[in-house]
C-alpha cells in the first residue's frame, strides 16, 4: 500500500492527468464532431431549442464550452461562433468569455495543483538559466500573462499551463484571463453573429478574419500597451 503522502500527490495530480486523456481522446475522436459542419446541420435545431428554452439553452452552451475548454477537446473557436450564432454580439460576446476563461482557469488550477507547484520550486531551486528566466516571467508577469491572450500566435491551452508552471498567482491569472480574450472574443463572435447569411449562401466562415489588417492592428496595439511596462523595465534596469 502506497504512504499516505505518495496518495496525496496521485489525488492532486489525477485532474492534470484526466485533462490529458480527454484532451489526446478528443482530438481522436471528437474532431469531426465538434466542428463548423455539425453547427451548420444542427442550426434549425439549436435555434428552436433557444427560442423555447432560452435560460437553458444559456446554460447548456455555458457548461458545454467549459467542458470544451476544461477538458482541452477541439472546438472551441466552433464553440465561439456557436455563442454569436445563438444569442448575437451581445451577450453572446458575454457567455463566450465567460465560459472560455472558466474553462482556461479549471487548466490553470488542475495543472498547479498536479506539477506547477512542484515545478514552480524545482526552477526555483535549481539556480542558473532557468532560475533567472522564472525571475524574469514574474517580474513582467502581468505583461507576459497579457501578450499571451492578446497576440494570436500563442495557443490557448499552453497560454493556460505556462503560468501554472512558473508559479503565478490565480488572481494574476484569472484577470488577465477574462481581460485579455475580450478582443479575440469579440472578433469571433461578431462573425458568429452573421453566420445567418454564411448558411443562407452555403459558405463557409472566413476565420482568418482576425490577421487582416483592421482587426490584427488592434490587436497588436493592445499587445503594446500591455508590453510596455516590460521595455521600460528593461530600459531602467540598462541605465
Amino acid at each position: 500500500m502506497s504512504p499516505p503522502s505518495q496518495n496525496a500527490t496521485w489525488l492532486r495530480r489525477l485532474p492534470i492527468l484526466v485533462i490529458l486523456l480527454a484532451a489526446l481522446i478528443g482530438a481522436i475522436s471528437l474532431r469531426d464532431d465538434l466542428s463548423f459542419q455539425t453547427l451548420a446541420r444542427h442550426r434549425e435545431d439549436l435555434l428552436a431549442f433557444r427560442d423555447a428554452h432560452y435560460l437553458w439553452a444559456v446554460l447548456a452552451f455555458l457548461a458545454g464550452y467549459v467542458l470544451i475548454v476544461g477538458l482541452s477537446l477541439p472546438g472551441g473557436t466552433v464553440a465561439t461562433l456557436t455563442g454569436g450564432f445563438l444569442f448575437g454580439l451581445f451577450p453572446g460576446v458575454l457567455y463566450n468569455v465567460l465560459g472560455a476563461g472558466t474553462g482556461a482557469v479549471l487548466i490553470f488550477l488542475a495543472a498547479r495543483s498536479g506539477f506547477g507547484e512542484t515545478l514552480s520550486r524545482k526552477l526555483e531551486g535549481a539556480g542558473g538559466a532557468a532560475a533567472r528566466l522564472q525571475a524574469r516571467l514574474r517580474e513582467n508577469e502581468w505583461s507576459v500573462l497579457f501578450l499571451m491572450r492578446l497576440v494570436p500566435l500563442v495557443p490557448f491551452f499552453v497560454a493556460n499551463l505556462i503560468p501554472a508552471f512558473v508559479g503565478t498567482s490565480l488572481t494574476r491569472f484569472a484577470v488577465s484571463t477574462f481581460l485579455g480574450i475580450i478582443p479575440g472574443a469579440l472578433v469571433f463572435t461578431s462573425v458568429g453573429a452573421g453566420l445567418g447569411e454564411v448558411f443562407a449562401r452555403g459558405e463557409a466562415p472566413d476565420l482568418g478574419i482576425i490577421f487582416t489588417l483592421p482587426v490584427l492592428l488592434p490587436l497588436l496595439g493592445l499587445a503594446a500597451l500591455a508590453a510596455l511596462p516590460m521595455f521600460l523595465r528593461a530600459i531602467k534596469g540598462a541605465r
